[in-house]
C-alpha cells in the first residue's frame, strides 16, 4: 500500500463525520419553521347585575336611645317624717296623675291651720267692731259736728288697719292649708318610677330627693344626622313639625326579649344647635303612649333606655339608578360590562348607599350591567366574561361570536344547496 492510500484511509473517518455534520446543518437550516401565534390573555370572569332605573324613596338609617320627654326628681316642699309610702312607689311601678306617692306626717300642719283659722276669726271680729265704731262716729258728726269731718274723726285709719289684719290672717290661713296639702307628695302626670330614695319612717326636709319619676304619655329619641343625611330628608336645619307640615315618619326597631320589634314614630323637630364635638345635628323623634297604643302596635312596650335603630323616611328621587352596593369602587367609581365583552370604568354621582344598595343619579344607564365581583388591575377595554347573579353566562361578546358562527353555518348550507342544484342540472 502506498503512502497516499494510507493517508486517505487515515483521514476518511474525519471526512465522514464532517460530511454528516454538514448534512445535519443543511437539514436544520432548510427545515420549515413553525409559525409563532401570539397568545391573547384569557377573559377575566366577573359577576354582574342589571342596573335598574326607578323612582327611589330615600331612607336615612341612624340610631338613638329612648328617653322620657318629662322626667323629674320627686322632692318634698315641707319637712316631716314619712308615714305612708304608696306600694306603687317602687322601681318600675306605675302611678296615676295626682296619686299620693308619699305622705308626710301632718299633725303639726293641721295645728297650724287651726291657729290660722282662730286668727282669722279674731281679725273678723275686730273688723266688725271697728266698722261699728266708724259708723257711730260718722253719725255723731252729722248730728253735732260742723263742716267736713276728718278721716281720723271717722276712724278710717283704724278701719283700714282692721281690714289689713283680716287679710293677713287669711293669708296665714291659706299658707297653713297649703303646707298641709304639701304633706301629700304626688306627680302631676301619669308615669313610672325610675328610682326610690326614701322610705317609711325617714325624716325629710324641703329639697330632699325622694326618687325619680317620668311621664309615660310619650317618649323621644335623639337621632344624629349628618349634613348629607339632612339633604336626603329634605328638611330645614331649624325644623319644627306642625299640623300643616308634619315631620317624616320614622320606623324604630330593636331586638327585645329575643324578638325583633318595630314601632312607628315621627320626627317632630331638630335640635337647637349642631353638636360641637361630633359635628352632627340631632333630630328628635317622638312616640306617643309607648306603654299603651304603641305597645299594642309594636307587640311590646318601648322601654326607656332602650338603644334602637331608626329608619327615617326621606325624599323621593325620580329616575334614580339602583345597583348592588358591591358595585361601588372607592368613592364614585363603577365597573360596567360593555357589549363585546370588555370592561368600562365609569364615574357616577352617588346619592346614597346602604349595605344592600347603591343609588346614583348619573354615569350609568338602565341597559348597563354593573360588575359586582372584585377585579384586579382593572382597566378600560379589559376582556371579561360576564356571569349573572344566577350563574348564567351573559357575556355579550360570546353572544356576538355565536351569532357570527350561525351566519357562517347558514352560508355553508346555502353553498351546498347551490352545488346540488348545479349537479342535478348537468345530469
Amino acid at each position: 500500500m502506498s503512502k497516499t492510500t494510507g493517508r486517505i484511509l487515515l483521514f476518511l473517518p474525519i471526512f465522514v463525520i464532517l460530511g454528516f455534520i454538514a448534512l445535519i446543518t443543511v437539514m436544520v437550516m432548510t427545515a420549515p419553521r413553525p409559525e409563532r401565534v401570539s397568545a391573547e390573555p384569557a377573559p377575566v370572569a366577573v359577576f354582574a347585575a342589571q342596573v335598574e332605573n326607578t323612582n327611589v324613596q330615600l331612607s336615612v338609617s341612624t340610631q338613638g336611645e329612648v328617653r322620657p320627654i318629662t322626667q323629674i326628681n320627686l322632692v318634698p316642699q315641707v319637712s316631716g317624717r314619712i308615714v305612708y309610702v304608696n306600694p306603687n312607689f317602687i322601681e318600675g311601678g306605675f302611678f296615676d296623675a295626682g296619686e299620693t306617692l308619699i305622705q308626710i306626717e301632718d299633725a303639726d300642719y293641721r295645728l297650724a291651720v287651726t291657729r290660722a283659722q282662730a286668727q282669722v276669726a279674731q281679725a273678723q271680729q275686730a273688723l266688725v267692731r271697728e266698722q261699728a265704731e266708724s259708723d257711730l262716729a260718722a253719725s255723731e258728726w252729722q248730728e253735732l259736728g260742723q263742716g267736713e269731718a276728718s278721716s281720723l274723726t271717722l276712724r278710717e285709719p283704724q278701719l283700714a288697719q282692721a281690714r289689713a289684719s283680716l287679710a293677713a290672717a287669711n293669708a296665714q290661713l291659706q299658707e297653713a292649708q297649703l303646707n298641709l296639702a304639701r304633706t301629700r307628695v304626688s306627680a302631676p302626670f301619669a308615669g313610672r318610677v325610675r328610682s326610690r330614695l326614701a322610705d317609711l319612717g325617714q325624716f325629710v326636709s324641703p329639697g330632699t330627693q325622694l326618687g325619680q319619676v317620668f311621664s309615660t304619655d310619650a317618649v323621644q329619641i335623639r337621632l344624629p344626622l349628618t349634613d348629607n343625611e339632612l339633604s336626603m330628608l329634605n328638611i330645614p336645619v331649624a325644623f319644627q313639625a306642625t299640623e300643616d307640615n308634619p315631620g317624616p315618619r320614622v320606623r324604630v326597631s330593636a331586638t327585645l326579649a329575643g324578638q325583633y320589634r318595630e314601632w312607628e314614630a315621627e320626627l317632630v323637630r331638630t335640635d337647637s344647635a349642631i353638636d360641637s364635638q361630633t359635628r352632627v345635628l340631632y333630630g328628635i323623634a317622638e312616640i306617643d303612649d309607648p306603654y299603651g297604643a304603641a305597645a299594642e302596635a309594636g307587640g311590646s312596650p318601648l322601654p326607656v333606655g332602650l338603644f334602637v335603630d331608626a329608619a327615617i323616611e326621606g325624599r323621593v328621587v325620580d329616575g334614580a339608578y339602583v345597583m348592588p352596593r358591591s358595585a361601588l369602587r372607592g368613592e364614585d367609581t363603577v365597573y360596567v360590562a360593555e357589549l363585546g365583552g370588555t370592561l368600562s370604568i365609569r364615574n357616577v354621582s352617588v346619592i346614597t348607599s346602604n349595605p344592600e344598595q347603591l343609588i346614583v343619579s348619573g354615569g350609568v344607564s338602565a341597559d348597563d350591567m354593573a360588575i359586582t365581583s372584585p377585579v384586579r388591575a382593572a382597566s378600560n377595554g379589559m376582556r371579561i366574561r360576564t356571569i349573572g347573579p344566577d350563574g348564567e353566562i351573559i357575556d355579550a361578546r360570546s353572544a356576538v361570536l355565536n351569532s357570527d358562527d350561525d351566519e357562517a353555518d347558514e352560508d355553508d348550507a346555502e353553498g351546498q344547496g347551490e352545488e346540488a342544484r348545479l349537479a342535478s342540472s348537468a345530469g
